[in-house]
């Protein structure tokens, strides 16, 4: 039992460990649907590079505080536990800060401002103080890598949507001395720059949230009635065993009676046998004493 149990609680752990980082990829992404971060969101997403490097820096940071709020939850005082999560965070932005500069200045340059203001982003301090300081330091560090990996692809889908209509170009930008990128033909001639200013980045984000809301409607109205049609399944199921069960109840007072009378019938049967049988051995017996007599 043992040996068959084990298997099975392994899976339906790795299932609930998955859900954590699932839950913020989908479920609960901080742009689209907790409409957090959106000061990064707006003004670093004018190109998929720059949106990939903000949400791996904030992803980093998120793993990696979460992990350590979550070490220090029982230490912390909850008076001042605001503020040592902002301590926290704010040494792991400045490690991040620090390697950004170093090995990728034109990445450190795009993000400007916005980089050392991880330190108050909202995404992070709701994680650190609505998961983190209540779960164990696993748990802590999947939720943040799924935050981190939704904020991550959010960034990225908005940025490049505004670069390839407000630039006509694909993920350029360099990392190091090495630079990369593709112009799309002659898209930069006919390309609308209103896309890679503020109010484009309030329209892309207002259309894209839109379609996500909308998929996300018919995907729910979809398993609605999958469960309507498996719920009708399983009431004329029921409802078919439970005709079944009152006919036959129904039948069974009928068949005992018939076996009843059957076996009355059988019983008168065996007495007339009975009286045969006695009336042939009383005439034997009459005729043996007259032979005697005789």
């Amino acid at each position: 039992m043992k040996k068959s149990a084990m298997p099975q609680e392994i899976r339906m752990n790795m299932r609930g460990k998955s859900k954590i980082v699932v839950n913020g990829i989908f479920a609960s992404n901080p742009v689209f649907r907790l409409v957090l971060g959106m000061c990064p969101t707006l003004a670093i997403s004018t190109s998929a590079f720059n949106g990939l490097g903000m949400g791996v820096a904030a992803t980093v940071v998120l793993v990696c505080s979460n992990a350590l709020v979550s070490l220090l939850r029982r230490v912390i005082p909850d008076k001042v536990r605001i503020p040592a999560y902002v301590l926290i965070i704010a040494t792991f932005v400045t490690l991040v800060e620090m390697l950004l500069r170093k090995f990728v200045p034109a990445l450190y340059d795009a993000l400007g401002i916005y980089l050392p203001l991880i330190v108050v982003n909202c995404i992070i301090l709701a994680r650190a103080e609505a998961f983190a300081s209540t779960n164990k330091v696993g748990d802590s560090v999947l939720d943040g890598l799924g935050m981190g990996l939704g904020f991550t692809l959010a960034l990225l889908l908005l940025g490049v949507i505004r670069e390839f209509l407000g630039s006509g170009t694909f993920f350029v930008g360099s990392f190091g001395d090495a630079e990369f990128g593709v112009t799309l033909g002659d898209m930069p001639d006919y390309a609308m720059s209103v896309f890679v200013m503020p109010a484009g980045g309030f329209l892309t984000l207002g259309l894209v949230m839109a379609a996500i809301n909308a998929i996300s409607d018919r995907a729910e109205k979809k398993r609605e009635a999958v469960h309507e049609e498996a719920g009708a399944l399983i009431d004329e199921a029921v409802r078919e065993h439970v005709e079944r069960e009152l006919a036959e109840a129904a039948a069974t007072p009928a068949e005992n009676a018939v076996g009843s009378v059957v076996s009355a019938e059988k019983t008168e049967d065996d007495v007339k046998n009975a009286r045969s049988s006695a009336e042939n051995d009383s005439v034997v017996a009459e005729g043996a004493a007259e032979e005697a007599e005789k």
